[in-house]
C-alpha cells in the first residue's frame, strides 16, 4: 500500500485501530479480511477500507445534505456523527431511532431522505430494514462480524472503538466536503479527529 493512495498516514489508521475487526467473521465480510491475529480478533484490509472511504465521499457528495441521514445507536458514535452533519449539513438520528421514521407519514418524525448512512447494521437494524423497505440506498460501517445482504455500499472498519469511529466519520466528511468543491485541498478542513471523538 503506497503511502501517496492514502487518506491519512497508515500509523494513524492502525494507531486509532480502524483495522481492528472483532472476534467472529461473517461470510459476507471475508473479502474485506487481511488476516486473523494471533489473539483471534480479525483485522480488516486497510487498503479496502481506504478505498471504499473515497468511494462513500464521492456517493453522498451527489446528494443534497438535507437528503442524507445518519443513524448511530452505539454512544461512541453519538459524537461523531452529529460532527459528521453539521459538517456536512446532513440530517443525523444518533440514539434511539423511532420506528416508522422512514416508514410511516402520520409519525411526526417522519423523514423523508434519499440515502441512509449506519453506523452498525447490527445494532441499527430497525433504520435498515425501513430503508430496505422505502428502497433507499445503505451505506454501512461493517465491522467482521456483520451482514451485509441489503448493505448497497460497505465501509469495512472498527465500527465500535471511540476513536476509530472518529477517524472513520473524520475522513468521510473531508473526502464529502472535497468532492463537493466545498474545500479545494485537505488543508482547507479545519477540523480535527479530536473534533469527532466522543469523550469519555
Amino acid at each position: 500500500m503506497s503511502p501517496e493512495d492514502l487518506l491519512i498516514q497508515e500509523d494513524e489508521y492502525q494507531k486509532s485501530g480502524v483495522h481492528i475487526g472483532t472476534q467472529v467473521k461473517s461470510k459476507d465480510m471475508e473479502k474485506y479480511i487481511y488476516r486473523i491475529r494471533n489473539d483471534g480478533l480479525y483485522i480488516l484490509d486497510l487498503k479496502k477500507t481506504n478505498d471504499l472511504l473515497i468511494t462513500a465521499g464521492k456517493m453522498l457528495a451527489r446528494y443534497d445534505p438535507k437528503d442524507i441521514l445518519v443513524v448511530a445507536q452505539r454512544q461512541y458514535a453519538f459524537r461523531p456523527v452529529t460532527k459528521f452533519c453539521e459538517v456536512v449539513g446532513a440530517r443525523g438520528m444518533p440514539g434511539r431511532f423511532i420506528p416508522g421514521t422512514l416508514t410511516n407519514p402520520e409519525l411526526k418524525g417522519y423523514t423523508e431522505v434519499k440515502v441512509i448512512l449506519v453506523t452498525d447494521p447490527l445494532a441499527d437494524t430497525q433504520a435498515m430494514g425501513e430503508a430496505i423497505k422505502v428502497g433507499i440506498p445503505v451505506v454501512a460501517l461493517c465491522d467482521a462480524n456483520n451482514k451485509t445482504a441489503f448493505v448497497d455500499l460497505v465501509i469495512p472498519t472498527n465500527n465500535k472503538g471511540r476513536r476509530s469511529l472518529a477517524v472513520i466519520y473524520w475522513l468521510l466528511a473531508r473526502e464529502v466536503l472535497m468532492n463537493r468543491g466545498d474545500i479545494k485541498d485537505y488543508s482547507e478542513f479545519k477540523f480535527t479527529i479530536e473534533d469527532f471523538e466522543a469523550q469519555v
